[in-house]
C-alpha cells in the first residue's frame, strides 16, 4: 500500500507540473504578399524625398479593381525639425506585377 501511495504522490506531481506547464506555440512566420510593395514604396518616396529620413510605415491595405490592384501604404518622415506622412498608393496589374503608377499625398501631424 505505501508504494501505491509513492507512485500516486509521484504522478499527481507530475501531472500538476505537466498542467502548470505553459505550451509554446511558434506561429507560421511568412512573408506577406504586400512586403515587396512595401519595399517599393519605401524606395520611391527616398527617392522623392532624398533629405529626409523614414522613421516608420503601414500597410493599410489592397484595392483590387479589374486587372490591377492597388497596394496602400503610410509612410512617417522626418527632415530637419519637420515631421509629416505620406500616403503611397501603388497601382499594378495584377497578373504580371508591373507598375502602372505610383502616387504621394502628404499629410500633416
Amino acid at each position: 500500500m505505501r508504494k501505491f501511495c509513492v507512485k500516486l504522490g509521484i504522478f499527481l506531481v507530475l501531472f500538476a507540473v505537466f498542467i502548470n506547464t505553459p505550451t509554446i506555440t511558434y506561429a507560421q512566420q511568412g512573408i506577406p504578399a504586400h512586403a515587396q510593395w512595401g519595399k517599393v514604396a519605401i524606395k520611391e518616396t527616398h527617392a522623392k524625398y532624398p533629405q529626409a529620413k523614414i522613421l516608420d510605415y503601414l500597410h493599410e491595405g489592397s484595392e483590387v479593381i479589374e486587372d490591377s490592384t492597388i497596394e496602400k501604404f503610410k509612410l512617417w518622415l522626418k527632415q530637419s525639425d519637420k515631421e509629416f506622412g505620406v500616403h503611397v498608393r501603388i497601382e499594378y496589374e495584377t497578373n504580371t506585377n508591373k507598375v502602372v503608377k505610383i502616387e504621394f499625398q502628404e499629410t500633416t501631424p
